[in-house]
C-alpha cells in the first residue's frame, strides 16, 4: 500500500469514528438518517456542482446504474447501523460492523476481482480483524444474556455484510467506471434524501424534534461522513480493496478512545492490547 493511500485512510478513520460517535449519541432512527442526509446533500452541493461544471464527467447507463445501486446499499447501511445503535452499545455494534466488513470484502476481492495480496498484507489484515473482535470483548461479546445484546450483535454483523457489499460495489464504480468519488458520494446523499422524503414528510413533527434535540449531531455527520468516505473512495481508485478495507479498521482504535472519553466505556487494558494489534496490522498492510 502506498504512503498516500495509507494517509488518506488514516485521516478518514478519524472522521469515521467521530461521526459514528455522533450517530450513537443521537439515538435516532430513519427520520434522523433523512435529516443528516438532507443536510449533507445541501452542504456538499456547491462543490459537487462545481466539479461537474469544471470536469464535465461522462455519465452513461452503466455509471447511473452503479450510482443507484450504491444509493440502495448505503441506505440499507445507515438504517441498519442506526437500528443497531438504538439497541446496543457503540463498543459492541461498531467493532462487529467494522470487523466483519473488511474480512468479507477482502475474501470477496480475492474471489471475484482476482486480487492477490502479499502474505504480509494478509497477515496484517488478519491481525486487524482479530484485534477488532478482541476489542469487542472476544468470545465474551457473544455470551450476552439478554435479547437486546443478541439483537445488537445481529445488527452489527448485518451492517458488516452491507459494508462488504458497498465496498466492492463502490470500488468498481470509482476504478472501473471512473465515477468521481465526490459525485458518487453526493449522489448517494441526494438519492437517500429523496427515498426517505415521503417518510420524513409524513413524520414532520419527528423531524422538528430531531432538529431541536440533535441538530449538532446531524450537522456533524453531514460534514464528516461524506468527507470520510470521499477519502476512502479516492484511495480505492488506485489501491486494492484487500488492502484498503482492513486498513480502515484503525478507526476502531479512535472510536474506542472517543467512547472511553465521552461515553465512559472502560476495560482499558484489553483495548490497549487490541489497539496494539491493529497498529501492527496496519504496518504490515503498509509494508505489503
Amino acid at each position: 500500500m502506498s504512503a498516500l493511500a495509507l494517509t488518506l485512510i488514516l485521516i478518514s478513520a478519524v472522521f469515521h469514528a467521530s461521526w459514528n460517535l455522533l450517530a450513537k449519541r443521537s439515538g435516532g432512527g430513519a427520520v434522523f438518517v433523512w435529516l443528516f442526509c438532507a443536510l449533507s446533500a445541501l452542504f456538499w452541493a456547491p462543490l459537487a456542482v462545481g466539479f461537474m461544471v469544471w470536469q464535465k464527467p461522462h455519465f452513461g447507463p452503466g455509471q447511473i446504474g452503479f450510482i443507484v445501486g450504491s444509493i440502495l446499499l448505503h441506505l440499507a447501511y445507515f438504517l441498519t447501523l442506526q437500528k443497531g445503535y438504538r439497541v446496543g452499545d457503540l463498543s459492541l455494534v461498531y467493532p462487529l460492523a467494522r470487523g466483519s466488513g473488511p474480512l468479507l470484502s477482502t475474501v470477496a476481492a480475492i474471489a471475484f476481482f482476482a486480487e492477490r495480496p502479499t502474505p504480509m498484507a494478509l497477515l496484517g489484515a488478519l491481525a486487524v480483524v482479530i484485534s477488532v473482535f478482541v476489542m469487542a470483548g472476544g468470545s465474551s461479546a457473544f455470551s450476552g444474556p439478554g435479547e437486546k445484546v443478541r439483537w445488537a450483535m445481529r445488527y452489527g454483523l448485518l451492517t458488516g455484510s452491507i459494508i462488504a457489499a458497498y465496498t466492492l460495489w463502490d470500488k468498481q464504480a470509482v476504478s472501473a467506471l471512473l465515477i468521481p468519488p465526490i459525485l458518487l458520494n453526493w449522489g448517494n446523499d441526494l438519492g437517500r434524501t429523496l427515498l426517505l422524503s415521503p417518510l420524513a414528510f409524513r413524520r414532520w413533527g419527528e423531524v422538528r424534534e430531531e432538529w431541536r434535540k440533535n441538530r449538532l449531531e446531524a450537522i456533524g455527520i453531514a460534514i464528516l461522513s461524506p468527507l470520510s468516505y470521499i477519502l476512502v473512495l479516492t484511495a480505492l481508485k488506485f489501491t486494492p480493496v484487500s488492502y484498503v478495507a482492513p486498513a480502515r479498521e484503525v478507526s476502531i482504535l479512535i472510536g474506542a478512545a472517543l467512547g472511553a472519553w465521552f461515553l465512559a466505556e472502560g476495560d482499558a487494558r484489553r483495548r490497549l492490547w487490541a489497539a496494539s494489534g491493529m497498529v501492527l496490522g496496519v504496518v504490515f498492510l503498509a509494508l505489503g
